[in-house]
């Protein structure tokens, strides 16, 4: 197997562990810590925030040291740092001190998306199936989460959920720098001057400026989307699926089966990306988020799960197509400070979303929160019309490489 493809391999790990240790807690504060600790889950979910404030916040200085320094070190350090900060959680014995644990593990969580996505995509010359792909393996560690964590719920206690993962994560970081290494990349060239500036060449003045709008845009709200559904899908089947999911093991295998099967949609839109416009697969994708997420609220047992398969199909789809985007207009030397901004946005979203999901669950109950993610979806689908309809494949910059 080529070096590459190693690379390649340990990229996706670690796609899958980010997302799966970010989610853990989602699980076990929907079906443990609420008894054991007499919270609402209201009151609990909000220690979460401080974690996926962490988690965007920190993606800034993540991307600054992996383009200064290596990004090769910057994911060994993600994969070692994301373990024993897993591992520390577990031994919380306060809402306070889950909460400091889960920003810590925010703090590391924070590397990989502006340091692996550049790596993904580094010396490829179509760049929308690999991100796809990445992307799945992201997917299935949002899924992961909550099969494992619910079976660990029932039959080891939910400090495990923390435990085992960390120790992998750990492993998993060790065998990187020995297969791998730490040494910094062969891009560290000063970023050339060129018609359009050094960040992306393809484009000038208004439209760059348009663009880059309308993917920031379309990033927060949808992270907004992304985290509301991850986040509080347990919840909303452990109280929608009363007469198929009766144990945590059941609510895990549920979650699992829906963000496995949604996963699957990268694939497609990346497949589609890198054939058709980026603005014809998004305005796709974005029609699809409003039309099942009008559909949910009232919803229970087999037509709730039925239509959360299509809308996170649906939300998983977009994934890949601001990745894409950026990666094509942002030149190699700026790509994971730029992929980091990108990245602020969206985790700031994110965190934005979990007292949201709090608040929304203590007043109105989960169909107001689907009423509110239809229209933002809306508002995306408005956004991608204002998207050049055609966008080069790669810029002058990237194909200097």
């Amino acid at each position: 197997m080529s070096q590459q493809r190693i690379h390649f391999a340990f990229l996706n790990i670690g796609h899958f562990l980010d997302h799966f240790f970010m989610l853990v807690f989602a699980t076990v504060a929907a079906l443990t810590l609420t008894r054991e600790w007499g919270l609402s889950y209201a009151q609990l979910i909000p220690y979460a925030t401080p974690g996926f404030i962490a988690f965007g916040v920190c993606a800034i200085p993540a991307g600054w040291l992996a383009d200064k320094w290596s990004r090769r070190g910057m994911m060994a350090v993600f994969f070692i740092g994301i373990g024993v900060c897993s591992i520390l959680t577990a031994l919380a014995e306060t809402p306070m001190q889950i909460g400091l644990a889960l920003f810590a593990m925010g703090v590391f969580a924070a590397i990989y998306h502006p340091v692996g996505i550049p790596l993904v995509i580094e010396d490829r010359d179509r760049t929308g199936l690999p991100i796809a792909i990445n992307g799945v393996y992201g997917n299935l560690g949002v899924a992961s989460a909550a099969l494992i964590t619910g079976f660990m719920i029932d039959y080891t206690g939910w400090r495990s959920a923390f435990v085992w993962p960390g120790v992998v994560s750990i492993l998993v970081g060790i065998a990187y720098i020995w297969l791998i290494g730490i040494a910094p990349e062969r891009n560290r060239a000063a970023p050339k001057k060129k018609s359009g500036g050094s960040v992306a060449s393809s484009y000038q003045g208004m439209p760059l400026v348009r663009i880059f709008a309308i993917i920031l845009f379309t990033t927060a709200l949808g992270g907004i989307v992304f985290q509301s559904t991850t986040f509080a899908l347990p919840k909303v089947f452990d109280e929608r699926l009363g007469e198929l999911a009766l144990s945590a093991t059941l609510v895990g295998w549920y979650a699992f089966l829906v963000f496995s099967l949604a996963a699957l949609a990268q694939l497609v839109v990346g497949y589609l990306l890198d054939r058709h416009s980026a603005r014809s697969v998004f305005l796709g994708v974005a029609a699809l988020q409003a039309i099942f997420f009008a559909l949910m609220p009232g919803l229970h047992n087999w037509a709730a799960l039925i239509v959360s398969v299509a809308f996170m199909l649906a939300a998983f789809g977009q994934i890949p197509i601001n990745d894409v985007l950026v990666g094509r207009i942002a030149a190699s030397e700026w790509r994971s400070r730029v992929f980091a901004f990108r990245y602020i946005v969206t985790f700031s979203a994110l965190s934005a979303s979990i007292p949201m999901i709090a608040w929304i669950h203590a007043n109105w109950g989960f169909d107001r929160l689907f009423m509110l993610l239809a229209v933002l979806a809306t508002f995306i689908l408005l956004a991608v019309l204002f998207l050049p309809r055609a966008i080069p494949a790669r810029t002058q910059a990237a194909a200097a490489e």
